[in-house]
């Protein structure tokens, strides 16, 4: 190890970079898990027991009566949505308690609520709504009302309605502990306010625990079961207990979370393996003599074999460690960072180093290293000494354990590509779950057939562009050879690459698919990409939209085109169907320029014309109307019952058309629209962006330009930018996450040239005594270097984007066509870097080559 310790050091980074990120994965878990304590624990505030069940009204009064009880009050959460104007936002809102060692968070300015009608609002929440204290918001609350005519004989009949109410501001609230942080933080109501908002007589009838306070130098194992007593059902813990039982619920999704991260660590750790074996081939091959030496001086296969893994667990134990402490220092750095943002949850200061986080990275390390070594090491063993001064050739398809091999592989890779192309039809058939699973079982195992067989695939197709190569010069022909002469090494330096390419072009490629099926789907259904409407007036007329809004949404950089809307209730009938009372609908009107303008379906405009009402398909239905139909269109003041004909309107005939995808939809020109309704207002905008796959960079914007305004906005860009947010950040992180598995890949193209450069040390020399200048020397193992890496970037590509297309094609296929899409941006920067990669792994070698005196170099040692 002493004279080999340069070329086991890049074996010795792969595995420390694994091993590294399997730490620093334990190490989050950790933080997430006392993060999440932390948590619940603030919640709990200063209570001293928990009762974490739902109780009644009268197991609370028995709790409140049991002496040595200061206070016992339920801290359910409910839900409310708050307006003050045109921003609306939705909270959770706790009760205000009787004690306040059971408030969890403390008042920043004002005071608690102490009436109905009150509210006590978090900072950030007031900042969004534009409040301070002594400001008034609204919230819409359900009432059941109670309708009954008394000349009628017929039965009451009870309606649900929507009641707005108004609340004052009475606080503002701070989070010290970060109980709510989670949720975005809670306001405080009383627990009248509370308990009706949540449906209920009292807070003892919401989900929620009762926090207990009891009165100083009270023991705590002695009011448990005091309590337990008086209410036999209670449930009775410590806060602390409290809050590791609710952890013990919750940690699920943390662990999940954390196997997920750790699978990317396998990931991380095969292709380290890869690059461990091929180190230890080359270091065994470049033994050769020495062992032969040594099984003739007495030396048998059992100490050779276990010289070579007693090696390889030095190694891998050294380099583990090395991992380990990267990770730790790595995740502290991470938390530091994370400390001084602004998240709104607890972290802790430092990471929890425990006998897991070290054992782990280390045993699981040292295993894989000597997993990798186990065939070097078994080499060393079965080739005679005078066999092994030959090279080591690939396995011959003629020979028994290569006709073995290829067999495996065949197996694996065909049956494993018809259960990945058998999850389609299944997920078709309605069983989108097992089609899944099966496509998934499907890809794995053809990849890893794949892999099984590269040895017999990848040295070809290497030789084959390396002869289409080597026409252009001396250097790319001499590199061409060198990549064939030992096909067992290529074959592994390139599958170590193949993987991680493999599953970064499958994200790229299943993201890429799945963003452009979701955009045609939104396409079918929505002709515009947002809408801007009024907020709609309480006698249920439809309200002007404020003039400054549609010069505001047009300045907002990324937006088109916005287009004015008139709209007026209407009800259409024909010569056969009256019109329903309760059937008025949306009648827009526009110009036919206009609507060309701002939708994205042709059909739409070209269908309307001074004579043509046109409908969408879902409301042509509705109204048992088709189209050439001619129909009577009337305007009304508004959509209730007993709304009046608009003023000055006409009744007008026209002829149907049915068009569009907005199914709901009814659509006239401005010259029907006058006639008809001359006194509509503008009550909506229909807003065009300049591209729709910018959708999560201007709809926050539109959003923040008219926050204050009463507009509500609507559309297909919404659910855009929603997954084209969750996607980009989804693939965000797994990239960067398999980013790892192909740093270590690289390392392994540089150690392979390094290795390389020692074995051909005397072939170089020779090269250059016979006039091989330095710069083709460095440009035969640059070649050399780009060559692997690329041949192993492109079928990795053309691999991962098979399984990603497959995939978005099984995941897709019930939500409507599945459009393909390549990520063309992606595939080019996965293919510069891996030949940049390749060229600068070349750089370090070459120098080394071209330093070395030729002289020198064959001088025999």
């Amino acid at each position: 190890m002493r004279r080999s310790i340069g070329r086991l050091v890049a074996a010795g980074v792969a595995i420390a970079i694994g091993t590294a990120f399997v730490a620093a994965t334990l190490l989050a878990g950790g933080v997430m898990t006392r993060s999440t304590y932390d948590t619940v624990t603030a919640r709990y505030a200063q209570a001293d027991l928990v009762v974490t069940q739902t109780v009644d009204d009268t197991q609370l009064a028995a709790i409140r009566a049991v002496p040595g009880v200061d206070a016992a009050d339920p801290v359910p959460l409910v839900g409310v949505e708050l307006h003050n104007g045109g921003v609306r936002v939705w909270v959770h809102a706790a009760p205000t308690t009787t004690d306040p060692r059971l408030d969890a968070q403390v008042v920043s300015a004002g005071a608690l609520p102490a009436a109905p009608g009150q509210i006590a609002l978090p900072v950030a929440v007031a900042q969004r709504l534009a409040v301070g204290v002594g400001d008034h918001l609204v919230t819409p609350q359900p009432v059941l009302v109670t309708s009954h005519d008394p000349s009628s004989t017929a039965a009451p009949t009870d309606t649900w309605t929507t009641v707005d109410e108004t609340l004052t501001v009475v606080g503002l609230l701070d989070d010290p502990h970060h109980a709510y942080a989670q949720l975005g933080g809670a306001a405080a109501v009383t627990a009248a306010d509370a308990a009706r908002w949540g449906g209920a007589g009292s807070l003892a009838g919401l989900d929620g625990p009762v926090l207990v306070a009891l009165a100083p130098g009270t023991d705590l194992g002695a009011m448990s079961t005091t309590i337990r007593a008086a209410v036999p059902d209670a449930e009775v813990s410590t806060r602390d207990e409290a809050a590791k039982a609710q952890i013990a619920e919750l940690s699920s999704e943390a662990e999940v979370l954390t196997g997920i991260v750790l699978g990317f660590a396998a990931v991380a750790l095969v292709v380290a393996a890869l690059v461990i074996a091929n180190t230890f081939q080359v270091l065994v091959a470049q033994r050769t003599r020495t062992l032969a030496l040594l099984r003739c001086v007495g030396a048998d296969r059992g100490q050779l074999r276990r010289s070579v893994l007693v090696e390889a667990a030095i190694l891998g134990a050294a380099a583990s460690l090395v991992g380990l402490a990267v990770g730790i220092a790595l995740a502290q750095g991470a938390l530091m960072v994370l400390g001084r943002m602004e998240l709104g949850v607890p972290l802790p200061t430092a990471v929890t180093v425990t006998s897991w986080v070290v054992l782990v990275p280390v045993v699981l390390g040292t295993a894989v290293t000597l997993l990798a070594a186990l065939v070097p090491a078994r080499a060393a063993t079965r080739v005679a000494p005078i066999e092994a001064l030959r090279p080591s050739d690939a396995p011959a398809v003629g020979e028994r354990a290569g006709r073995a091999r290829l067999v495996i592989a065949a197996v694996l890779s065909v049956g494993g590509l018809a259960a990945l192309l058998a999850g389609v039809p299944l997920s078709l058939a309605g069983q989108p779950l097992l089609g899944l699973a099966v496509a998934v079982l499907g890809g794995a195992v053809s990849f890893v057939g794949v892999l099984v067989g590269a040895v017999f695939w990848i040295p070809r197709v290497v030789a084959l562009v390396g002869r289409g190569l080597a026409r252009t010069g001396t250097s790319a022909r001499l590199a061409a050879a060198n990549t064939a002469r030992n096909p067992r090494r290529t074959a592994a330096t390139s599958s170590a690459l193949l993987i991680g390419v493999t599953l970064v072009a499958l994200m790229s490629a299943g993201a890429a698919s799945t963003r452009v099926t979701l955009d045609n789907d939104l396409d079918t259904h929505y002709p515009v990409d947002l809408t801007l409407e009024a907020t709609a007036a309480a006698d249920g007329s439809i309200d002007a939209m404020p003039s400054d809004v549609a010069p505001t949404i047009a300045d907002v950089a990324g937006v088109a085109q916005v287009t004015e809307m008139r709209v007026t209730a209407a009800r259409i009938s024909t010569a056969g169907h009256p019109a329903d009372p309760a059937g008025a609908i949306h009648l827009r009107s526009i110009s036919p320029a206009d609507l060309a303008a701002v939708v994205r379906t042709p059909d739409l405009p070209a269908a309307l014309d001074d004579d043509t009402i046109v409908i969408g398909p879902v409301l042509a239905t509705r109204l048992g109307v088709g189209a050439g139909d001619r129909v009577d269109v009337a305007a009304y003041t508004g959509f209730a019952d007993d709304s009046t004909p608009s003023p000055g309107g006409q009744v007008t005939t026209l002829t149907v058309a049915v068009a569009g995808t907005e199914g709901w939809a009814a659509f006239v020109t401005t010259t029907i629209g006058r006639t008809v309704a001359p006194a509509a207002p503008v009550a909506e905008l229909w807003v065009r962006l300049a591209d729709v796959n910018d959708a999560g960079s201007v709809v926050p914007r539109v959003q923040d330009a008219i926050r204050t305004a009463a507009v509500s906005v609507d559309g297909p860009a919404l659910q855009r930018a929603s997954y084209q947010t969750l996607i980009s950040t989804l693939l965000a992180v797994v990239v960067g996450l398999l980013a790892v598995a192909v740093v270590i890949a690289l390392v392994g193209v540089a150690n392979t040239l390094s290795l390389s450069v020692l074995e051909r040390r005397r072939e170089s020399a020779t090269l250059r005594a016979i006039g091989l200048s330095r710069r083709q020397l460095r440009w035969m193992l640059a070649i050399e270097g780009m060559l692997i890496a690329g041949i192993g970037a492109v079928l990795g590509t053309l691999l991962g984007l098979l399984y990603g297309w497959v995939g978005a094609a099984t995941v897709l296929s019930t939500v409507g066509p599945v459009t393909l899409a390549v990520p063309w941006r992606d595939v080019v920067i996965v293919l510069v870097v891996a030949v940049a990669a390749g060229l600068a792994a070349s750089v370090v070698p070459g120098r080394a080559a071209a330093r070395t005196s030729p002289v020198a170099a064959l001088t025999v040692d």
